[in-house]
Order: structure tokens, then sequence, then C-alpha cells
């Protein structure tokens, strides 16, 4: 590698890295780049967490050990998200109300057209498609976005919802006859709802709806239940791991799988017909089917359908649009409705940010006088654009800042909000600091609304919703964008009045959301609004280094001042004793950050080195106690993750008969003792998803050679990137960081988004 350990020698003995034998684990080629653990993290246990996945679906991996751990007594999401799901549910039997009449058309098709259309009506008139049958139609532009979806909050993370002690153990029973634990009762009750033990009794593989449980458990379960009657070709089984494998793929970022890819998984779990096993998923509406065309070089990509219900006659265009269908190259997805359902939303969202802008030359000319500094080409693009995308590193933040004072300037209401509270915390003194003479306006930037992006959506955050529960807002800028999942983004989009604007603002190397979707780098790839690059570099030899790995270069920085330090190891138990060395004594005494301020990365939350072993380490050293409440003691580090996929770092304040109290972004938080094992790890240590749009004085990121294969350009620049004066690299993986810095892209996600929102706004570019 080009860095080479600095002169800092009185931190690290000189020493060979010895990267030792990797873990057994998915290739490179397959594994994804992330996955809910359900401690809010989205990354996996390196060297730990193995698991069967389909090469071809490149993320359709089996659950990983932390989505076990966080999926009992995660009730209170558990509730939420039914009643979402049902919302969600309701809202498309309103939608195909809405449709102005019954298809007649389909005399006109062929082929796999009139097949599809024929599936379509089999499946409304309560008959089985034909098992032929696996594709669906394109997508049609969609109508102006009405009233936003209103999905009910997550109830509040200091009680679990409630069940009818009941229906509690009326499935617990079903369990234990099952041989299934019986600590799976509540959350079984509250995901299968009213009924839940006899959606068991009548269908055992129901069992696989629970988070974490896996098909050979369910297999199991449905043995002991069924017995004979049980085999890999029942039907109940194949739709079962049809919708599992879906969830599966939506935990690592997909928000659909392409129909080849779906059918290899599908055999992987031993589904002796995978093609009726998606037919009857589709047929009992468990999951949905698309067609998206495929651009062919040089030509002009046709306005794809949504589905078959909204197909007229005219849209086929008779016998030669017929030949036209046949002709045309197609990608055939099947997917959740919930996703579905999220990125069309998006789509429509954002086409109306676009349309609904006013056409007034005078008001864009308006905003000219406040377009000065680096920020002149951002505050132009968003004076004459409702929807505007801003890339850059943490430096580039001063630009959103300036701004938000020019709109400020204007008299418009701005609110802007970051993906965890210390964004939102680091964005809020950019403004309180940001120059009047720069935006040539008298407004204090500081009277800016600022929240983070889950306190917004909930409510808790931000300047309040107006009676059609729109936000209250002319402009709002998203940081950290990136991080936006597919079905926050369509809910902010949702929430936006007529004639906003939005700005999506966030550094495209790092790591991408930990929910299902890749919005910012879709809409980057899509090219249907301005996209302004930010000039603004990071400064210092971090900034520097970082700059270089954003572009695949892994260079030797010149550091005299020990800004960037690497300490190669020869095995992970060194790694674990010079990580501690450095948290405890190097960096303070040699950088003077204190201990507090230095945060250690690592690539997962098992191993050797992951952040189990680490935080105990650390933990012994830093903060020792008897650990009498869960493990945990007053004055620990913590990472607190009240819904799954989202951290926040705090501290533990005291327990007592209420729960665990904490102080997370200077908000008392007291979780409930049942909920502390599942919802709280110790923080001295995390996995970079966790630290994601997190800056801290010191990091230490540390690279044992088990976790050679979790690496790549993300994880690495996002980890090197939470350093904000100092970055001690503890090495031990040889050769494997610049080949992933090199080679290592990130994995690529399947999504709808780019088609759908390309029909509605045509490329500016």
């Amino acid at each position: 590698m080009t860095t080479e350990p600095s002169a800092a020698a009185e931190e690290a003995e000189p020493g060979t890295p010895d990267a030792g034998p990797e873990s057994e684990g998915p290739s490179p080629e397959v594994r994804p780049d992330t996955g809910t653990d359900g401690d809010g993290d989205a990354e996996g246990d390196a060297g730990e967490d193995g698991g069967a996945a389909d090469s071809a679906a490149e993320g359709t991996a089996s659950t990983a050990e932390g989505a076990t751990e966080g999926a009992a007594a995660q009730l209170s999401e558990a509730e939420a998200e039914l009643a979402a799901q049902r919302e969600l549910r309701e809202r498309i039997e309103r939608r195909k109300a809405e449709k102005d009449g019954p298809v007649l058309a389909g005399t006109a098709l062929s082929g796999k057209a009139a097949d599809l259309l024929a599936a379509v009506r089999a499946v409304e008139s309560g008959e089985k498609p034909s098992a032929s049958v696996f594709s669906g139609p394109e997508p049609t532009p969609r109508r102006v976005a009405q009233e936003p979806v209103r999905r009910p909050q997550p109830v509040p993370s200091g009680a679990p919802a409630s069940m009818a002690s009941e229906s509690v153990d009326a499935v617990r029973a079903v369990l234990v006859r099952g041989g299934a634990p019986e600590a799976l009762a509540p959350q079984t009750a509250a995901t299968l709802g009213e009924g839940a033990d006899g959606q068991l009794r009548e269908d055992p593989w129901q069992l696989l709806r629970v988070a974490g449980v896996r098909p050979e458990q369910a297999d199991g379960f449905a043995r002991a239940l069924l017995g004979a009657e049980c085999g890999p070709d029942d039907e109940r089984r194949g739709r079962a791991v049809t919708v599992w494998l879906l969830e599966q793929a939506a935990l690592v970022g997909h928000t659909a799988l392409e129909a080849a890819a779906l059918h290899a998984a599908l055999a992987q779990r031993s589904v002796p017909d995978p093609d009726a096993a998606v037919q009857s998923a589709l047929a009992e509406g468990d999951a949905l089917v698309f067609q998206d065309a495929l651009d062919e070089p040089g030509g002009t990509p046709p306005a794809p359908r949504r589905s078959v219900e909204d197909a007229t006659p005219d849209d086929e265009g008779g016998e030669d649009g017929a030949e036209a269908e046949e002709a045309r190259p197609v990608r055939v997805l099947i997917g959740l409705e919930r996703y579905a359902l999220a990125e069309e939303s998006l789509a429509d969202g954002l086409a109306r940010v676009v349309n609904s802008l006013p056409k007034d030359e005078g008001a864009a000319a308006a905003w000219e006088p406040a377009a000065t500094g680096s920020a002149a080409e951002l505050i132009r693009a968003v004076a004459g654009r409702g929807l505007v995308l801003h890339t850059g590193g943490e430096a580039s933040r001063a630009e959103p800042a300036s701004l938000v004072a020019a709109a400020l300037s204007l008299g418009l209401r701005v609110c802007a909000a970051a993906h965890h509270p210390d964004g939102r915390r680091r964005f809020a003194e950019l403004l309180a600091g940001a120059d009047a003479r720069e935006t040539a306006s008298d407004a204090d930037p500081s009277s800016a609304v600022v929240a983070t992006v889950a306190g917004l959506l909930s409510g808790e955050e931000g300047p309040g919703r107006d009676r059609d529960g729109m936000l209250r807002t002319d402009l709002l800028v998203v940081l950290d964008a990136p991080q936006l999942d597919v079905e926050s983004a369509a809910m902010l989009a949702e929430s936006l009045p007529d004639g906003a604007r939005l700005v999506l603002s966030g550094d495209p190397g790092v790591l991408w959301s930990a929910g299902p979707g890749r919005v910012f780098a879709d809409l980057l790839a899509a090219r249907v609004c301005p996209q302004i690059a930010s000039r603004t570099p990071d400064p210092g030899p971090v900034g520097e280094l970082v700059s270089g790995i954003g572009i695949g270069e892994l260079n030797q920085v010149e550091a005299p001042g020990k800004e960037v330090v690497i300490i190669p190891v020869r095995d992970a138990g060194e790694a674990v004793h010079r990580t501690v060395q450095l948290v405890a004594d190097s960096v303070p005494r040699a950088i003077g950050i204190p201990a507090e301020q230095t945060q250690v990365i690592t690539p997962g939350h098992g191993g050797a080195a992951g952040t189990r072993v680490l935080n105990a380490a650390l933990k012994e050293r830093l903060n020792p106690g008897p650990g009498r409440f869960g493990g945990f003691d007053p004055g620990d580090r913590v990472a607190y993750s009240a819904t799954p996929g989202r951290s926040v770092l705090g501290q533990v304040v005291k327990a007592d008969a209420e729960g665990l109290h904490l102080e997370c972004a200077g908000v008392p938080v007291v979780v409930p003792k049942e909920r502390v094992e599942q919802t709280v790890r110790h923080g001295w240590a995390l996995t970079a998803h966790q630290a994601v749009g997190v800056r801290w004085p010191a990091a230490v990121v540390v690279l044992p050679g088990d976790a050679a294969q979790a690496l790549s350009r993300p994880w690495v620049y996002t980890a090197f990137g939470r350093a904000d004066r100092h970055l001690s690299v503890v090495h031990g993986v040889e050769q494997a960081l610049p080949h992933a810095v090199a080679e290592i892209a990130a994995k690529p996600r399947t999504t709808r988004l780019p088609a759908l929102i390309t029909a509605q706004i045509p490329p500016s570019v």
C-alpha cells in the first residue's frame, strides 16, 4: 500500500502486517454492502455472520445473526409497521377505484404482453394466473400526487406495543407445540395480528413473517405441526419463501429483484417449482410484478407503464404497438407492495416539486444579489428549479448554509434536516456562524429550522404542518442525502407543499442508506434536475487522504502534525491491544484529544476484533464496572437503536426500576429493562454504518485480518472520513485495503426509481 507508518513511533512498534486467514463468508461479488442487524446497524458481523446468498440476486443473503438478536421485543415497531402496511393496502384500493373503468383492451396484444394481461385479469377474478407468466408491464406517467399518505408513527420507544394476553398465550401454545421458542410469541402475535394462532395452525410457514426466523426453522416448525402433510413442494412454503427472500433483499437495499434472480434464490432454498411459487405469491397479493423497459443504445427510452390496469387501447398502438412491445428489451422485476408504492409515491412527489414551482423569471432574479462566493452556483440553481442535487464533503456544507441565509433574506420559510443529531448540531453551528456579508442579507441564518430527518417525519422536530398535513416550509434542504431510504424520501416528498423547493445535499462516496433504495444515487444517475458539485475540498491531511479514496486512490499524505498514523498489527489480539492503547493513552498524550472525543470504527460486530470484543476491552480500561443492569454501568458510552437501521449515540446516566436511563444527543431516554438487550450496545466502538452522519475530533479505524472481505471503497471512505483532526488506522489486512479502495465499489441495488422518475421528468442533460 502507499500509506506507510508515520513518524509517530511512540504509538506503534514496527511490525510486519499479517492478514491471517480470511473468515469464511460470501464472496465479494455477492456480499451485500449493507443489511440491518436489528440493533440499528446496517452491517453484518464480520467473520461471524455467514449465510447463503444467491449470486445472481447480489443481496438475497440469509438473515444475519444480528437480525435475530434485534427481532425479539421490537413490538412497537412491528405494530406500527403492520398499521403502515394496512394503510398502504387501503391506498392501493382507493387508487384502483379511481381508474376510469375496467381494462377492455387486449385483443391487439400478443406474446408476453397478452399473457401478462390475462394473468392480471385472472388475479382480479380470484383465479390463478398461468404458471408461464412471469412478467409485468412498464409503468405509465403518474398523475400529480394528491395529499401525502399519513403513515402511522412508531410507538414511543419507552414501551412495547401491548397485546392481549389471551392472544399471546394462544400463539405461545402453538409455538410450543411446533417446537419453536415461546419467546417469539409476543412478536408473532403482533406481526400476524388478530387470529395469529389460527393462521399458524393453518399455514405454519407464516412464521417466516417474523423477523429473524429462517426458512429451515420454519420448515421444522411446519413438520412438527403438519407431520406427513409437510413437504418442500407445499404451495404455502413456496409462497412464504418467496416473500421472505424479497424481505431479505430489502434488508440489503433492494426494492425489488429481477425475476431470474428470484427464481435462482428460490431454487437454492429447495423450492422445486420457483415459477409456481412466485405465481402463488402474486395471486395472493403478497408480491407485485413490474416490467421496466431497458434503454437501447442510441435510442430514446419509452415512457414506462406502471401496471397493466393503467393500459388503454391507445397505449398499445394496435398491432404495430404490440410488435414494438415484443421487440423492446425489458426487465421483469418482482417486489413487495410497500416498496413499490414508496418508489411510485417518491416519483410522484418529486415530479410535483419540479412542476409546481411558479415559472416567474422575476422571482428567480431576486436571488441574484445573494449568489456570491462558493455557493453562487447552488443559489442560482435553486432560484430557477424546484429540485436541485448538491454533492460534496464535509466542508461543502458551508454552501447549503449560505443558501439557507439567502432564502431567509427573501422572506422564505426554510427548514434543514440532517441524518443524525450530530449532523443537525454541526449544521446549526454553521448557520449561527454564517457571514451575513456573503449573502448581502440582514437575515439571521440561525432562525432557520434545523432538524433530523426522523424528527421531521415524526413531527417531533421541524416547522410543523398545516391543515393539509404539509410541512410549513418554502425550502427544504436535506443533508446527508445518501442516507435517505426510499420510504423516508417518499414521505418527505409527499409532505412538501406546492411551490416549495427541495435540495438534496450529500457526499455520494459514503455508504448508502440502511433501508432499501439508493435514492440519491438514482437521482444523480437519472439527471432530471440540476446537479451542483462543490469545489470546496475538505482541509488537512485527513481531507486529502479521504478525497483520494473517493476516486479510488490510497495515497501517502504528508502529516507533520501526526494527523494520519498507520499502526501495523500481526493479528486480531494485537489489534485490540493497540486500539485500547491509542484511545486511552497515545491519542490524548500525542494529539491532545481526550478519549471521550475519540471514536473506534471497525467493519463488523463479530470476529476477534469486532465491536463486541473492542467494546469489552475499552469498557474495562475506560469505565470498569460490574455491569449490573444488562451489562451497563453509569458513564458507559452506548449506541441506542429505537428503530432498526438508526443508531443514536449517548451515555448511561443511571438504572432503576423504570429501566436504563440514557442521555442521547442531550435528550433523556429511558429504555425499559426488557428492551435493553435488543436496543442498546456499548458505543466506544461502532461500525461504519452506525457512524455515518457523525464526525469526531479523532477516529481509530480497526482493520483486522478477518475483516478483509468486508472492505469496499465506500466503507473505507466512510470510516476514514469520520475523523476531523486525527486518524489512526490499526492495519492488519495488508494489500486488501488498497485493493478495496481501487477495485471494490458499492454493491449494486435493484431499484425502479430511475425508470419511474425519467418517465415523469425528462432528463435535463
